[in-house]
């Protein structure tokens, strides 16, 4: 989880917030609204990502309270100047921040040999709910770790590179 925490954001905010659910009785409440999905309740571990909306705002000198002063005195209002009165800016980057996070995870589970699937086939505000999710946060997807228990589905056919690398405009 060390490594994992170490996943940029913008700003450093770390926007992100990983709700670990362990409790069996909420795995199977949460699997009730995720379409039945076996995973939820049978993977080791299951985190629901979050996004904090406010985190831009809560005491944002901590996240540079260790850089030089200059530093501080540049990024530190450059945070509210980008979020303030902005709510699609906030939640834009806290679904970046999110996503990163969740790759992380995922990339640390697979260098420890296990598997992970991110999920977005659940009701959102019904997780949110469960989990008791606070009013300036939101609900961004959720990743399940552990070991597989029957081979993947095969892979989607990827599109062409041509048609997903643009060089230089569209």
């Amino acid at each position: 989880m060390d490594a994992v925490l170490l996943a940029p954001s913008a700003f450093n905010i770390q926007n992100y917030r990983l709700v670990e659910v362990s409790d069996p009785a909420l795995h199977k409440q949460i699997r009730s609204v995720a379409w039945d999905q076996a995973q939820v309740t049978d993977a080791s571990l299951l985190f629901v990502i979050c996004g904090d909306l406010s985190a831009w705002k809560e005491n944002p000198a901590r996240y540079w309270s260790h850089a030089p002063q200059p530093v501080q005195d540049f990024l530190v209002p450059a945070i509210g100047q980008y979020y303030e009165s902005k709510p699609q800016v906030q939640r834009d980057e806290a679904m970046r921040s999110a996503g990163l996070i969740g790759m992380s995870l995922m990339l640390a589970a697979k260098d420890l040999e296990y598997d992970s699937c991110p999920m977005d086939g659940f009701d959102f505000d019904a997780v949110g709910k469960l989990i008791k999710l606070p009013s300036d946060h939101v609900v961004c997807f959720m990743v399940v770790i552990g070991k597989a228990t029957q081979p993947p589905w095969p892979r989607g056919n990827r599109l062409d590179q041509k048609e997903t690398v643009i060089s230089n405009h569209f």
